[in-house]
């Protein structure tokens, strides 16, 4: 099994001159989003930061739910986005964008991937990477892990699957270069207000449009309808009965299939 270290010089050369500024590593810590936004809250500029973890002890996933998984056999990374210039009407885009750079860099290794609106990569119904935003502004913190060499008696999730499971052994140096560059294409395409591109881009590897989706909210009320796009602002838009609804994904605690 292939669980070699990240070599953190190759990835700051290959990532010189792209959205991200600073590149580091740490062999092992709480979480990286965490870490982010405490760097933050000192005083520093995490904007353009890029951290990465080998190891991930308190890994956390939306509404508090937590994580973990073998040293080096996932990529664990959060990046800090500076939302200058851009409306927080769209810093909604950031987890959706971030999804679809994750599953285009995977399906350029002939992997099927498509995106759970909001923040899971699937291969089928299996979960190979999620996704969690948090904002310290004026930047927004954006973290993800995306299983690699995890066997299925390793994973954190009966739910999830890793590369290697799928067939694809892969060296996680090159994979994390090509995701961060795609994923600073994708923040640069953001920034410049292209929208409409990125949410037809979304759409057409995306597993919820289309679909009868369930979406609960706080204090177990749901939505129940037909998937039908995202809006400007990376919201999912529902058709329940003929009544199109908005929902964003800070006001759901699910979002599930829908019979019928």
């Amino acid at each position: 099994m292939n669980r070699c270290p990240l070599d953190v010089e190759v990835l700051r050369a290959a990532t010189s001159g792209n959205q991200w500024q600073r590149v580091d590593l740490v062999e092992q810590t709480g979480s990286t989003n965490a870490d982010l936004i405490a760097r933050a809250a000192a005083g520093e500029d995490i904007g353009g930061a890029v951290l990465l973890a080998e190891y991930q002890s308190a890994g956390r996933g939306r509404h508090g739910r937590s994580w973990s998984a073998p040293s080096r056999s996932q990529i664990s990374m959060s990046v800090g986005v500076d939302t200058a210039g851009v409306a927080p009407a769209q810093w909604g885009w950031l987890p959706l964008l971030t999804g679809l750079a994750v599953a285009h860099t995977v399906r350029d290794l002939g992997v099927d991937a498509g995106l759970k609106w909001p923040n899971d990569v699937l291969v089928g119904t299996g979960k190979l990477a999620g996704i969690l935003a948090e904002v310290a502004a004026p930047v927004i913190v954006v973290g993800l892990g995306l299983n690699v060499s995890l066997t299925a008696d390793e994973l954190p999730d009966p739910k999830a699957v890793s590369l290697s499971m799928l067939g694809k052994d892969t060296d996680r140096t090159a994979l994390t270069v090509s995701l961060l560059g795609a994923l600073g294409d994708r923040v640069g395409q953001w920034r410049a207000g292209d929208i409409t591109a990125l949410a037809a881009d979304y759409c057409s590897i995306s597993s919820t449009i289309g679909t009868r989706v369930r979406a609960i909210l706080p204090g177990d009320s749901e939505i129940v309808g037909t998937a039908t796009g995202i809006d400007d602002s990376g919201r999912l838009l529902i058709d329940d009965a003929g009544t199109t609804v908005m929902v964003a994904a800070g006001d759901i605690t699910h979002l599930r299939p829908a019979s019928g």
